[in-house]
């Protein structure tokens, strides 16, 4: 059916947008979560956002195996993925993920979002706007993020950027110069 991609900073608005969304679309929805309470200020972030949600959404807890988890939502569903950050992060930590497996992976779970029969939102920051950062972990992760998201957004129907809470949709890539946004 489609899948929307919803990029931004920290705290920019996007699971806040995709629950929104989902919650208005009418079917019920299967919110599959990939964080993992490794510390306390964590486990706090994760429980205030367990509080938000309605307590009739399916949840599934699954900070790697991202595809699996699709996969076992039900069809009818409305999905939210929350989010490709986290995820590539745990793959990296799990330390069991070369990059390339890591993109192979996102890939097989793009196109499984992609070609849902009901919507899916798939919540990601956009971290390579800053500065270059000094460790080179720091920097394989933002790059490898932003292919993964490259990846997603290639899959997608709908990419946003959200900035304050405010969705700014993208357009399709550009080939050439002369086609100018499309």
């Amino acid at each position: 059916m489609a899948m929307t991609l919803l990029l931004g900073g920290a705290a920019s608005g996007k699971s806040r947008t995709a629950s929104a969304l989902a919650a208005a679309d009418g079917r019920g929805v299967t919110f599959l979560a990939t964080a993992e309470a490794l510390d306390e200020e964590m486990a706090a972030r994760i429980e205030r956002h367990r509080l938000e949600r309605p307590s009739d959404w399916t949840v599934i807890e699954e900070p790697l195996a991202l595809l699996v988890a699709v996969e076992l939502a039900s069809a009818s569903d409305v999905v939210i993925v929350d989010c490709l950050t986290l995820w590539v992060t745990n793959l990296l930590s799990d330390g069991s993920a070369g990059d390339d497996d890591v993109l192979a992976r996102a890939a097989a779970a793009a196109r499984a979002c992609a070609v849902r029969s009901a919507p899916t939102i798939v919540v990601s920051n956009e971290v390579g706007a800053g500065i270059v950062p000094m460790h080179p972990l720091a920097r394989r992760y933002r790059d490898l993020l932003g292919r993964v998201n490259a990846i997603f957004a290639e899959e997608a129907s709908t990419v946003a950027l959200m900035v304050a809470g405010r969705a700014v949709v993208l357009s399709r890539p550009m080939t050439t110069l002369a086609e100018g946004p499309m």
